[in-house]
């Protein structure tokens, strides 16, 4: 473990990276009322199993469909075969189309637009244009210097997402996420904490933001940044200059088919630079006819890549999480239903899809370090997922009457946010027991959970508020006023896709 003690020390990164890094309302189908501020409600019922997929045969009832697609250059368009069956993996061919999406876009500065002698995060063999070997991903044994890191906490009420400085706990800036009701939940910070995204699902408009002020965009060249500068200065949508493209995906039109998982690429290794450039973006949403679209994004809007999955299982919903494996690839979650790997190694690029069994309930999703998925059941208990011997083991200890909620691992424990009761759940990685159930006080509804570049763990309640907890002296913890009703589910710190970087 590593971090600072006293802020805002600068403490060491693990690897190279140079890090400068810095829910639901007007549900229209199965939504229930909440008591978030603003009378904010949650996307489904949190109680009672629902749709549950069936399973047989296997190990505890796993399935997988692997789904080919063609590997297109710009705005393509991969099409997914059947739904998880349980009469073990089929595969179907791809057809190609075109995906359209309305969206403004910005010149980016501050970017790497060149890259040489690129190679995928792990490591092995590589030269600089000079041809000598400079620095391979995970060399370096921190080498990089924790400047700055924030949390993006986005507030369904108000429409907007506030930027909080994790060292410090304050919020440092706030930016209007749409020109309506956006309803945003779903938050994914770059691995080098430059960008973040941020989805609405009432709208179908994925926004992205620049951290840094040399990243926003003057964009009517007066010579000055006009961006927010603090919590209470939120300028109008469009006119926050740090603000830097947005995207309204053809979505089916209803609440719960706008985007929600979403997760990043760090992009390519540089060894010119000792860094990785170029990172993706993944976004998913829901399309007619229960159709899950996932898009591949590069860090100045353009879409370069859209597959289809038909038949999606996620009980209605768009696909509901999303987070990156140590081969970086994308997986998503799909709500009490399935989940998906999208095979971005594989030439053209594959879908594998998994049915896991009736228990799981899957809410929150993540991916650790190894690789293996943990699902927040709700109701049902914290469990994972082994993909190379296809199995599914529950935590011990973890309530199974419980709704699990947002979900995050480290190094040593994953940690569930829980309602009924409220609390934080901390279960040790390997041994995949319960260590502790945490119950801060006061503990309203606990929602998201997040890690941050110092491996701090965040707990966000939807009632305005946030801990900052650190894994050694849980008891210690921090909260800290958010204004607005928090429904969030995802890595809006960058801890996940950190995770998995080479170390």
């Amino acid at each position: 473990m590593w971090r600072s003690t006293t802020a805002p020390i600068c403490v060491v990164l693990l690897g190279p990276v140079a890090l400068t890094a810095c829910g639901d309302s007007t549900a229209t189908t199965a939504s229930a009322s909440a008591t978030g501020t603003g009378g904010a409600t949650v996307d489904p019922p949190t109680a009672g199993p629902t749709s549950t997929p069936t399973t047989s045969g296997g190990n505890s009832g796993e399935t997988a469909t692997t789904t080919a697609g063609s590997n297109s250059e710009s705005n393509g368009m991969t099409t997914g075969g059947t739904a998880p069956s349980t009469g073990g993996p089929t595969s179907a061919t791809a057809t190609t189309g075109a995906e359209t999406a309305s969206g403004s876009t910005g010149n980016l500065s501050g970017t790497d637009s060149t890259t040489t002698n690129t190679t995928p995060g792990t490591t092995g063999g590589g030269e600089s244009s000079t041809g000598q070997a400079i620095c391979e991903p995970g060399d370096g044994g921190g080498g990089g210097m924790v400047e700055k890191s924030f949390i993006w906490v986005p507030s369904e009420d108000l429409n907007d997402i506030a930027k909080i400085d994790t060292q410090t706990r304050v919020e440092v800036a706030r930016y209007k996420t749409g020109p309506g009701t956006e309803s945003p939940s779903r938050t994914s910070v770059s691995a080098d904490g430059r960008f973040v995204v941020v989805n609405g699902r009432q709208s179908g408009r994925s926004t992205l933001f620049a951290a840094n002020i040399e990243d926003c965009v003057d964009k009517n060249a007066n010579g000055t940044i006009e961006t927010s500068k603090n919590k209470d200065d939120v300028l109008p949508y469009m006119t926050d200059e740090c603000m830097i493209w947005e995207h309204v995906w053809p979505y089916a039109g209803q609440f719960q088919d706008g985007p929600r998982g979403t997760t990043w690429t760090p992009g390519t290794w540089s060894y010119d630079e000792c860094k990785y450039v170029d990172p993706k973006l993944w976004i998913g949403y829901q399309a007619a006819g229960g159709v899950a679209h996932f898009v591949r994004l590069d860090v100045t809007g353009t879409v370069e890549e859209t597959i289809i999955v038909p038949g999606w299982n996620g009980e209605g919903y768009a696909p509901y999480g999303g987070a990156l494996d140590p081969e970086f690839r994308p997986w998503f979650g799909g709500l009490r239903g399935e989940f998906l790997r999208v095979d971005t190694d594989l030439d053209p690029i594959t879908v594998t899809r998994f049915t896991p069994p009736p228990e799981t309930q899957i809410y929150g999703f993540t991916v650790d370090r190894d690789g293996d998925p943990w699902f927040a059941g709700c109701p049902g208990p914290v469990s994972t997922f082994n993909p190379e011997t296809m199995t599914y083991t529950s935590a011990a200890g973890s309530n199974a009457n419980s709704c699990h909620r947002g979900i995050a691992a480290d190094e040593d424990y994953v940690w569930a946010a829980s309602n009924d009761p409220c609390g934080l759940a901390q279960i040790d990685r390997k041994t995949k027991t319960l260590i502790q159930f945490h119950v801060p006080n006061p503990c309203s509804t606990a929602i998201g959970v997040s890690i941050d570049a110092e491996e701090f763990v965040w707990l966000v309640d939807q009632e305005g508020f946030a801990w900052k907890i650190d894994p050694d002296n849980v008891g210690a913890m921090k909260p800290m006023l958010i204004a607005g009703s928090h429904y969030v589910y995802s890595d809006m710190s960058g801890g996940q896709i950190l995770s998995v970087l080479p170390q």
